[in-house]
């Protein structure tokens, strides 16, 4: 039964291919797509075109009813790559935070797939659709990087690579200089893998720092019936890594560990499942120097006609939980209460077929949006999230033809990503 889902998994990625017909000359690195001038912006919303002949960052302005106008695209000096799979299709890297912001530093960072290395961008405050690259794409000393996490100052990021040569690695910021590598941070995992991975199942999910700095976690696929598992490096003051992580089971039942988020206040993490719905993760059973077999609080919550629920944002204004499932085109609102007690909230139907991946929660003016990439339709769903188990879609935000207009190469199969700077 376990093999079947991962087999449903792999078919539901490939559902829809689409690429724009235009391609950029390699020499030119900003594509503007959007000639006017809108002071009104409130953000800006980031994605990547994870292109193998060159990886874009795609900005578009936010608004202060969420909506949202494709700005510019901006080469990250680095390639993209698709993932292993039969069929190939969306979610070419088998992961969640292949791009993020920094409010804190002002900076946003992506991984380059295809050339092993992470850019790192200044984000202009003021105007964020505008964003320029810092020094030079930073080697990643691994393979086939998927993702990547700021810390709460944004003063350190931490990339994961998911490929035959599979590890953590860690950089202090420099707004001059870039990311600038951190001694006794190259951490390895060990997990049996290509370049470029095979997945999604056995494949490297998602990287995140625990609430209060001091843990880097990284969640790991299983490969059906053997579930599987989360690294756990303890973080010191000066930012290095402990030299082994702690290797935390699932809750029973879970199974394909894909993206997280922390759950505020807690000391624990939700994991979307694609195996099984979501995992909720006590962090504070996690002792330094020794493998957990999870906490008492631990749990596995199936999610009912799931397909592949793989992305999680969280609402600080709903105080719930946004899971997206690429294959039902579903996103299913949890909440998770003082006790790590989990419940379905509500259910929410996008656009069929559309592939629903990477979300990102943004608080505008005091409102909360969830913006979701919508690969097979080339487009950004946008939410309006008015309290607990209620969430009302504002418009489906086409990428498809202004991109084709602009001369930039867009393939459905390839886009990945989803992240926010708000003014």
């Amino acid at each position: 039964m376990l093999s079947a889902c991962v087999l449903l998994v792999s078919l539901l990625y490939g559902s829809a291919v689409f690429a724009a017909p235009s391609s950029i000359r390699k020499s030119k690195e900003v594509v503007k797509m959007n000639s006017s001038q809108d002071s009104s912006i409130a953000g800006a919303a980031y994605f990547i075109t994870n292109e193998p002949t060159g990886n874009f960052v795609v900005t578009a302005a936010l608004k202060d009813d969420g909506t949202l106008t494709f700005d510019k695209a901006i080469s990250t000096r680095g390639l993209g790559q698709h993932g292993l799979t039969d069929p190939v299709g969306p979610d070419p890297l088998f992961s969640q935070g292949v791009i993020k912001a920094s409010a804190a530093s002002k900076v946003l960072a992506t991984v380059n797939a295809g050339s092993n290395t992470v850019s790192l961008f200044a984000i202009n405050e003021t105007n964020p659709t505008d964003i320029k690259i810092i020094g030079q794409p930073a080697s990643t000393e691994g393979e086939f990087p998927l993702s990547l996490a700021f810390n709460k100052n944004g003063t350190q990021a931490c990339v994961l690579n998911g490929g035959a040569v599979n590890n953590v690695n860690c950089y202090n910021v420099d707004l001059e200089l870039g990311l600038i590598p951190i001694s006794n941070t190259l951490r390895a995992i060990g997990i049996n893998q290509t370049t470029p991975a095979t997945g999604p199942a056995g494949s490297a999910s998602h990287v995140i720092f625990s609430e209060d700095g001091t843990k880097l976690i990284a969640s790991i696929k299983g490969v059906p019936p053997t579930p599987g598992f989360f690294a756990v490096w303890d973080v010191a003051s000066d930012g290095t890594l402990s030299p082994e992580f702690n290797k935390v089971e699932p809750p029973t039942g879970g199974l394909l560990p894909f993206g997280m988020t922390v759950i505020p206040g807690m000391n624990a993490v939700l994991a979307a499942d694609a195996g099984v719905g979501f995992d909720v993760i006590d962090l504070s059973s996690v002792q330094p120097n020794s493998n957990s077999t999870g906490s008492s609080k631990d749990v596995a919550v199936a999610v009912g006609g799931q397909k592949a629920v793989c992305w999680v944002a969280h609402s600080a204004k709903t105080g719930n939980f946004y899971m997206t499932d690429i294959g039902t085109a579903q996103v299913t609102e949890v909440h998770v209460d003082g006790n790590l007690n989990a419940t379905i909230v509500k259910q929410y139907q996008q656009t069929q077929g559309s592939a629903t991946t990477d979300d990102e929660v943004a608080t505008i003016k005091n409102q909360d949006f969830l913006y979701i990439l919508q690969p097979n339709a080339t487009s950004v769903a946008v939410l309006r999230l008015d309290g607990p188990g209620d969430a009302t879609n504002v418009g489906n935000f086409q990428l498809k033809d202004v991109a084709q207009a602009a001369g930039l190469t867009v393939n459905a199969n390839n886009l990945a990503g989803m992240a926010t700077f708000i003014i």
